[in-house]
């Protein structure tokens, strides 16, 4: 019997905003079933899962604030895990949800490919992976594609490929409060640069991406630079969340640079900003032929959303083991 042909065994382990987003696509997905939901938040701990992620409807499932509590009332298939970006807060729970029998689908960016910075931990939730039989992806819309996935895709109607260069601007105007406030919204460039030095702004997942590409390709990383600049505004800006001031931080603009022995070879820019006009997402790959693609409309959360949704098909199909999007067949929607 195929493993589509009955319905697939959810638990959301997360409620943030993205988490809860991807609990109501699941709901709406045929071949999906929402079975619970995990967050550590007390404000959202015994209450009704289709009352906290949004639905506007009960679901009967209570929020729990652990994995053990979920699965002592149900049975699952897959978690989707949507809490951390840093390998430190989320390896924990990945090994946790693979102890407990069941596939993963992360949005971790660090997880996306952590053969470079994290082996030791890859290493781990690998062989945890293959010792119960299931698989683990992080996926998400970048890294997981626009930066890395896509760009590769793409090199498949390359004779030759010399070159990457890939640019996502998001005007952030419209986006949830986190990303707002994750790109510095409203700082002062001061304090800007302050976090900017503890580590704790910009856009998580360069390396990643950077990462993937290469061995992908087969190309030695011999060195990595990056760097983060705040986007400061010339007039006052108003959104939902924040309000900016003149000279205050509305965004900023983060770039990485992939060098071979030889030369750069691939560069990234994410440029994320309040009030920013020229949104959209391009990627330059030098060599033969030359290309330029150019996407517009690609919403970030939305984006997110459904990529790791539509790819827990995939996850259900592929071997043991931790797996990255270069790994599987083409995700698409089902």
């Amino acid at each position: 019997m195929s493993i589509m042909s009955d319905r697939i065994r959810v638990i959301q382990y997360g409620l943030g905003p993205i988490g809860r987003a991807v609990a109501r696509h699941v709901v709406e997905r045929t071949g999906l079933k929402l079975v619970g939901g995990i967050d550590i938040d007390p404000l959202k701990v015994g209450k009704d899962l289709g009352e906290v992620i949004g639905l506007g409807r009960a679901l009967g499932l209570v929020v729990a604030e652990s994995l053990a509590q979920v699965l002592a009332q149900t049975e699952a298939d897959l978690v989707l895990h949507t809490t951390s970006s840093y390998f430190q807060m989320f390896n924990d729970q990945i090994v946790e949800i693979l102890e407990a029998g069941l596939d993963v689908v992360s949005t971790a960016e660090e997880l996306t490919f952590p053969w470079l910075a994290h082996t030791e931990e890859a290493i781990e939730i690998n062989d945890v992976a293959k010792r119960i039989g299931k698989t683990v992806l992080a996926t998400g819309v970048n890294p997981g594609f626009l930066m890395d996935s896509l760009p590769l895709t793409l090199t498949a109607i390359c004779q030759r490929v010399d070159r990457i260069d890939v640019t996502r601007v998001i005007n952030a105007t419209k986006r949830r409060r986190p990303f707002q406030a994750k790109i510095g919204s409203g700082m002062t460039v001061e304090s800007f640069r302050a976090k900017m030095q503890a580590s704790r702004i910009g856009h998580v997942g360069l390396p990643e991406s950077v990462g993937m590409v290469f061995d992908t390709l087969g190309k030695k990383l011999t060195r990595y630079e990056s760097n983060i600049e705040p986007m400061v505004a010339d007039r006052p800006i108003r959104t939902e969340h924040f309000e900016v001031q003149t000279g205050q931080v509305r965004g900023l603009k983060q770039a990485a640079r992939a060098y071979t022995d030889e030369s750069m070879f691939m560069s990234l820019t994410f440029i994320a900003a309040l009030g920013e006009g020229d949104d959209g997402d391009t990627i330059k790959i030098t060599g033969e032929p030359d290309l330029e693609i150019k996407l517009k409309g690609t919403n970030g959360d939305i984006a997110t959303v459904a990529i790791a949704v539509n790819a827990i098909r995939r996850v259900r199909e592929a071997a043991p083991g931790l797996v990255t999007m270069r790994d599987l067949p083409i995700v698409t929607l089902w």
